[in-house]
């Protein structure tokens, strides 16, 4: 599922979109305070929000930083789900598995200390190798220039 720019969803898109990664974040088994965190709407979100946000009552808010965060969810879900086809346990525990390129932590606590969405990136990187590959060489053509 990839994303539109910035500003092109309807409401209908914008509360599929929120059901669909409320889901990936359920499969996630994390918290609603993480969920918030991960979403980056700890400032401006609401616990009673997110059961909203999972009955498709609300959408959340469409901003640049959301709309990256978002992508960022879909590519790692996407890549976990491609890397354990047969087993939703294995996605789960490479998510709360201390991992070498993370310094021991987990890629869920890569993810939820980092207030930024570089968190989600780095998770990405690690998990998407063909993401990380593209980031690279978009990175190598900039510098080039």
């Amino acid at each position: 599922m990839a994303l539109k720019e910035y500003k092109d969803y309807s409401q209908e898109e914008m509360q599929s979109l929120t059901q669909g990664i409320m889901s990936i974040l359920d499969d996630w088994n994390i918290s609603v305070d993480q969920a918030l965190a991960v979403l980056g709407l700890t400032d401006t979100g609401k616990k009673r929000h997110i059961q909203g946000y999972r009955m498709g009552e609300r959408a959340f808010p469409e901003t640049k930083e959301l709309l990256i965060r978002i992508d960022h969810i879909i590519g790692i879900s996407d890549a976990l789900r491609t890397t354990f086809p047969f087993s939703d346990k294995m996605r789960l525990l490479w998510l709360r598995k201390p991992h070498r390129r993370f310094k021991k932590n987990t890629p869920l606590n890569v993810i939820l200390t980092d207030d930024t969405p570089n968190g989600l990136l780095k998770v990405r990187m690690e998990v998407d190798c063909a993401y990380g590959y593209a980031i690279s060489e978009a990175m190598r053509d900039q510098a080039a220039t």
